[in-house]
């Protein structure tokens, strides 16, 4: 079976992170095509890998014959398009977090792709691919800790961007819990509550930092998040369950711990997310590539969160801007689940 080409639109930061990778540790897949807003930066990105081109439109991208497969890694105002446009050309899609940027267009992403009775769209939560989450998640399935009661989240950043704000540390850093939460417990989140304790006196003015999110799942279980982006030290993601028999926790960094003189102890903290979660990248997209290269026999191209995922995370975190606006719990609505086309759901 040839290799399955690839077009990978937006090539930013993660974008060409994904090329790089698409093109040094991926089988199964090449890069074909590129595209950015910035042409100059997808025509040389593109001259440097055999065989690669790159188109200025990213629907003449999609629709281009020799693409079988779409990695999406633009802007989140335009995956509604281009996500439509993927299912219309029947092209499989990986798309990084967000879905769309609201739930209106997320939902009639969900229902398309319904309608079509074929799953091909893949949304880029790489945490459900990384070796400490899938470890997590089994030992809840396997009853080994009982029931699970509680989650305590920390998701914290050295430093973002001046153009960062509190809304964004909702849609773009607690999205990520959003999705672990519904990973591990299997539940939809039904309520949020953000938090607002005295800011880090470091944080860009008007950015309320850090924030605490309290989520409620259908089935009662509590998750707390602590969201803290300017702590000027590394990334720190990590996750605790408590559960009926027990408790465990994941993101620890404790590869290697070292004692020396005078009296220091300790080790290293990741600094930035790539590095975190490099592997986890690699699985996912590898785990893609494996899907969409036998998606026309088993009828489905994603090996991973779909399009309801991405929906889903989106509504959590609409409330959860809302919920930072009021301070108060806000119920996250979200249609049900069964009224979307049956046929979609193998």
């Amino acid at each position: 079976m040839s290799d399955s080409r690839i077009a990978v639109l937006g090539v930013g930061l993660m974008g060409a992170d994904h090329v790089a990778r698409i093109q040094s540790r991926i089988s199964g897949a090449r890069v074909a095509v590129v595209n950015d807003y910035v042409t100059d930066k997808a025509e040389q990105l593109a001259a440097s890998i055999p065989g690669c081109r790159a188109i200025v439109d990213p629907l003449d991208a999609i629709a281009d014959p020799d693409v079988d497969a779409v990695l999406l890694a633009t802007p989140g105002p335009t995956h509604e398009k281009q996500l439509l446009a993927c299912l219309e050309h029947g092209k499989p899609v990986l798309c990084e977090k967000p879905l769309t940027t609201d739930v209106e267009t997320s939902l009639a992403v969900v229902r398309r792709e319904a309608e079509l009775g074929v799953r091909l769209i893949q949304v880029g939560f790489m945490r459900r691919f990384d070796d400490e989450y899938v470890e997590l998640k089994a030992l809840i399935d396997g009853g080994e800790l009982g029931d699970p009661l509680l989650l305590h989240c920390v998701h914290r950043n050295p430093a973002v961007p001046d153009n960062f704000d509190s809304a964004m540390t909702v849609r773009d850093s607690l999205v990520h819990e959003v999705d672990v939460t519904r990973f591990l417990l299997g539940e939809e989140v039904t309520s949020i509550q953000i938090v607002t304790p005295t800011p880090n006196p470091a944080a860009r003015q008007g950015l309320f930092d850090p924030l605490i999110a309290i989520l409620r799942t259908a089935g009662g279980k509590h998750v707390d998040v602590e969201l803290f982006v300017t702590t000027g030290v590394a990334y720190e993601v990590r996750t605790e369950l408590v559960a009926e028999k027990g408790s465990a926790m994941i993101g620890l960094d404790v590869g290697l711990v070292r004692k020396s003189a005078p009296g220091h102890w300790g080790g290293t903290i990741t600094p930035s997310f790539k590095e975190r979660f490099g592997r986890a990248y690699d699985m996912e997209i590898q785990r893609w590539v494996d899907a969409v290269r036998r998606g026309g026999i088993t009828g489905t191209y994603v090996e991973g969160p779909g399009a309801w995922d991405g929906y889903a995370a989106t509504a959590v975190c609409e409330a959860g801007v809302q919920a930072l606006q009021s301070g108060q719990p806000v119920a996250v609505s979200m249609v049900e689940r069964a009224s979307i086309q049956a046929g979609w759901h193998r």
